[in-house]
């Protein structure tokens, strides 16, 4: 069948893509038992991703990053999801967080962080989700009060991308408790010789084995009043509302991503095993079955292609990033289970790639807001 060719897909975004699917191919899939066995990917495989100019794609080059635009980086996303990883945390390091701080941040924050995240010496992450608080970000408990010319932070984190190994963090506070959404704010946290901050687990999921997602706790941290994102204190929650239509976006090229490859795997995989005198393939169900995945792997494309365009052109609005967020998340899981079901019992053993695909992409209906919450942001746009 003839490839889907996205619309936002010219010539240099289409070669970054070929690219990243390589790198993701060589330097992580590869390699997934050592980083199944650690719980985490060696930094030596984000300074190729450096080197490579995978990382901060968007960022403008004045920072260190490619000068792209967001299609850039979804190219690499997109990529990451057909090559049938997840464990490498590129979305939050290179998609979300360098996003906050061109966006918010000081001229000497962006000069201060960005360069060193886009070559892969600086490796962050982003704390929201605590134990109490995940969708509904204005629950959060961690504090941040002013004493002089810093801010002391008291709190914990949960289910950190990239927590373990993060050498900063964009954390989401309570600069004033009392005022529920209006007192969060975003704090720059130098994690590096961090006095009262505490790496707890990293904890041991469903899949997705290879990341570090960890348990993270500050006891009277002092961060300076400087690394303050925006100028006031009480902007975080609009500065992650308005970023998350982003992060949706994401989600949605890596479950693309994932469901083509998942289609072509058992494609193949049918054709070539035997049963009864034929091939798989060959049976009505079979071949019926991957032609209902197939033609919701493509009406995705072109759902995420149109969101995607509105996006560059700055019209996507969250009820849209919503829609793709929950719509491609759901069909990934079940295009994904269906493909299960064609390879049998092989389909339940990790050394294919369909297996691996099956466990990691339970948590994408999760996290980045869980499904129900973008089925509510939808309603209340109808």
């Amino acid at each position: 069948m003839k490839k889907y060719l996205p619309s936002w897909h010219d010539d240099e975004v289409s070669a970054l893509s070929e690219l990243a699917a390589g790198f993701f191919e060589r330097e992580v899939v590869a390699h997934n038992e050592k980083w199944d066995a650690q719980h985490r990917i060696d930094r030596e495989v984000w300074l190729k991703a450096g080197e490579l100019g995978l990382l901060c794609c968007s960022i403008p080059e004045e920072y260190g990053g490619g000068g792209g635009t967001f299609a850039h980086d979804l190219a690499v996303f997109e990529a990451q999801g057909y090559a049938g990883d997840l464990a490498l945390g590129i979305s939050v390091h290179s998609g979300i967080v360098p996003h906050y701080i061109a966006e918010y941040g000081t001229e000497e924050q962006k000069k201060t962080w960005l360069p060193g995240m886009a070559t892969g010496e600086i490796l962050t992450a982003i704390g929201m989700t605590e134990p109490g608080a995940g969708s509904d970000l204005k629950a959060i408990k961690t504090t941040a009060i002013r004493d002089g010319d810093d801010y002391i932070v008291n709190g914990s984190k949960t289910f950190i991308t990239n927590g373990a190994s993060a050498d900063m963090i964009v954390l989401v506070v309570k600069t004033d408790p009392k005022a529920g959404a209006k007192g969060v704010s975003l704090l720059i946290v130098d994690l590096r010789d961090c006095q009262g901050f505490v790496v707890g687990r990293v904890l041991d999921k469903v899949g997705q084995h290879g990341a570090d997602t960890s348990e993270l706790s500050f006891t009277d941290v002092r961060v300076p009043v400087s690394n303050l994102l925006g100028d006031a204190e009480g902007q975080g929650f609009g500065q992650l509302m308005a970023q998350l239509v982003q992060e949706r976006l994401i989600i949605g090229a890596q479950a693309s991503g994932a469901m083509n490859r998942a289609v072509q795997e058992t494609i193949a995989y049918t054709k070539s095993r035997q049963a009864f005198g034929h091939s798989l393939f060959e049976f009505q169900n079979t071949a019926f079955e991957l032609a209902e995945c197939q033609t919701i792997a493509r009406t995705c494309e072109v759902f995420l292609d149109h969101c995607i365009q509105s996006h560059l052109r700055g019209e996507l609005d969250p009820s849209e990033a919503a829609m793709v967020k929950y719509w491609l998340t759901e069909q990934q899981c079940a295009v994904i289970d269906r493909c299960v079901q064609l390879y049998g019992g092989y389909g339940y053993m990790r050394e294919y790639l369909i297996a691996r695909m099956y466990e990691d992409a339970r948590v994408q209906k999760i996290y980045a807001g869980a499904n129900e919450v973008m089925k509510g942001i939808i309603a209340k746009s109808l």
